[in-house]
């Protein structure tokens, strides 16, 4: 049973996943509590399904980009995880988590987005080949203004997105999936990091390290 768990921007999700069923899920926006709410809500899914720690064999995690503060938090309680107990672990990028929501249209781009703060994004786009979204140059930190700007129609664009983005974006003619089929699920993260366990395509906790992309400013250190 894999566990797996999303703290890449306020949009927290923990998953547990057996490789045939999705056995828990919780999704939820969290007000910057990411440290006190994160450890409670892996064991009340754990609780939930009925099982604990022990039960667990592989634990994934979204590795950015997001939030330093965030990816952080998630980091460091899935690596404790997995040398505490001798887990597998699995890091997976937070915007293929957003991609591989999608269904996937053949000759259309896909930009998958979230918050990177300050009211910028972080963007990254992809394109379809043999039934799957595949990254498709450089991820970028933009703001709406700059993101629009690199669009070109058709195209999809999924994730994180206020009211404002969405207005402007339909004016453009982009296909924007509902808000609750853009929300960054942590059973896909779960699926994801899945089959790349079982095909050996594991990471090492010690150097695992999330992927920052910063405006202005250094990385808090």
């Amino acid at each position: 049973m894999l566990l797996a768990m999303d703290t890449s921007t306020r949009a927290v999700g923990v998953a547990l996943y057996d490789g045939v069923r999705v056995l828990g899920e919780s999704v939820w926006v969290s007000k910057n509590h990411h440290t006190i709410e994160l450890a409670p809500s892996v064991a009340e899914t754990l609780s939930r399904v009925g099982v604990d720690a022990k039960s667990l064999t592989a634990v994934g995690v979204a590795i950015g980009p997001g939030g330093f503060t965030g990816l952080r938090i998630g980091l460091a309680l899935a690596k404790g995880l997995s040398l505490s107990r001798n887990l597998p672990l699995v890091g997976i990028p937070s915007l293929d988590v957003v991609a591989a929501s999608q269904a996937v249209i053949p000759q259309t781009k896909l930009a998958a987005v979230i918050e990177a703060g300050r009211r910028r994004l972080a963007v990254g786009w992809y394109h379809a080949l043999e039934g799957k979204w595949l990254p498709d140059g450089e991820l970028q930190n933009l703001t709406l203004d700059e993101f629009l700007e690199t669009i070109e129609v058709p195209a999809i664009v999924s994730g994180e997105l206020s009211g404002e983005a969405r207005l402007r974006l339909g004016q453009m003619g982009v296909v924007l999936p509902s808000p609750a089929q853009s929300v960054r699920r942590p059973a896909v993260l779960a699926e994801l990091a899945w089959q790349r366990w079982k095909i050996g395509q594991i990471d090492n906790p010690e150097t695992l390290s999330p992927i920052y992309l910063h405006h202005g400013e250094p990385i808090p250190g």
